[in-house]
């Protein structure tokens, strides 16, 4: 039922809005990106039944995919569109995006969860399930590596190092960088691999190198990783506003409240400046303390 609405969305964008071949893409891009969130949250929900509280629900979870404020605004231009192009060819009558504005930006301080937190996420899952042992595997790999949801999701197989407890990972700008891998999240990647994914029927063309898939043997998209966390959060009794980049908050200023150096932190989360890695420090009041009265001539 989207299939073909996507296609005239297309034509509509080239034929008769003689946009570029870029923007053509970028707006079936975000189409798209809402047809998977439908499909895997409002199963059987035809586009011309979306109405806005479908779309704030997508709107939540790309707010929380690190995506810029300019990609968000591009996505909503994106809906739009689609959906003014559905009204123009008489299939729905009404614009959901019209009262549709994505939230505010909060420069407020990350969620963390406590160790004793990631302990109750992991005991959520089902490990007597497939998926239940893909996930554990994922849920270590964010932890033990600190990894932004899109280098979780274009992990390759080819980049594990196992051996010498490093993966090479993949980052903003197409950066490449290596990050320790800890003794868990070794141990159930090793699991998932050999009594899952080695099992799956079918690998399709293209992900033979990726690490986690689906059932159906395809990468997961960011927004899938959204939804599992979100769903084990809930099963453990935790906070909704937990997401994947919980656990990369979570992975930062656990090091830094063990003491870990500011500049091997910024250099496994591959940030470009330790100003946005000083953050994790005023999530921590002890580390604060204990660098005031390391270093101030005057405290006591």
């Amino acid at each position: 039922m989207w299939t073909p609405l996507i296609n005239g969305f297309k034509a509509y964008l080239q034929m008769e809005r003689s946009m570029s071949a870029n923007t053509v893409d970028a707006y079936l891009h975000d189409v798209t990106m809402l047809r998977d969130h439908v499909q895997d949250v409002y199963p059987g929900l035809s586009p011309e039944k979306v109405e806005l509280a479908h779309l704030r629900s997508f709107i939540e979870v790309i707010n929380e995919l690190e995506l810029s404020a300019n990609t968000q605004s591009r996505i909503l231009s994106g809906l739009r569109s689609f959906f003014k192009y559905l009204i123009l060819e008489e299939l729905t009558k009404n614009d959901p995006t019209e009262l549709l504005d994505f939230p505010k930006h909060k420069r407020s301080l990350p969620k963390v969860l406590s160790i004793a937190d990631i302990d109750l996420l992991f005991k959520a899952i089902d490990y007597s399930t497939p998926e239940g042992v893909r996930n554990r595997a994922i849920l270590e790999t964010m932890y033990s590596c600190g990894l932004r949801v899109s280098e979780l999701t274009g992990l390759l197989i080819s980049n594990l190092y196992l051996d010498v407890e490093f993966v090479k990972v993949t980052g903003k700008g197409d950066k490449e960088r290596l990050v320790p891998i800890g003794a868990e999240a070794i141990k159930h990647i090793s699991l998932y691999r050999e009594h899952i994914r080695n099992h799956l029927p079918v690998i399709k063309k293209g992900n033979e190198d990726i690490l986690f898939l689906n059932r159906r043997g395809v990468g997961l998209s960011r927004i899938m990783i959204f939804h599992i966390i979100k769903d084990l959060a809930q099963k453990a009794g935790l906070s909704s506003e937990i997401h994947p980049h919980t656990l990369r908050h979570s992975f930062a200023t656990h090091l830094v409240e063990a003491g870990a150096d500011l500049r091997a932190v910024q250099d496994m989360l591959g940030h470009k400046s330790i100003t946005t890695t000083e953050i994790y420090t005023h999530l921590d009041k002890k580390y604060l303390r204990d660098t005031l009265e390391k270093y101030h001539p005057r405290y006591t």
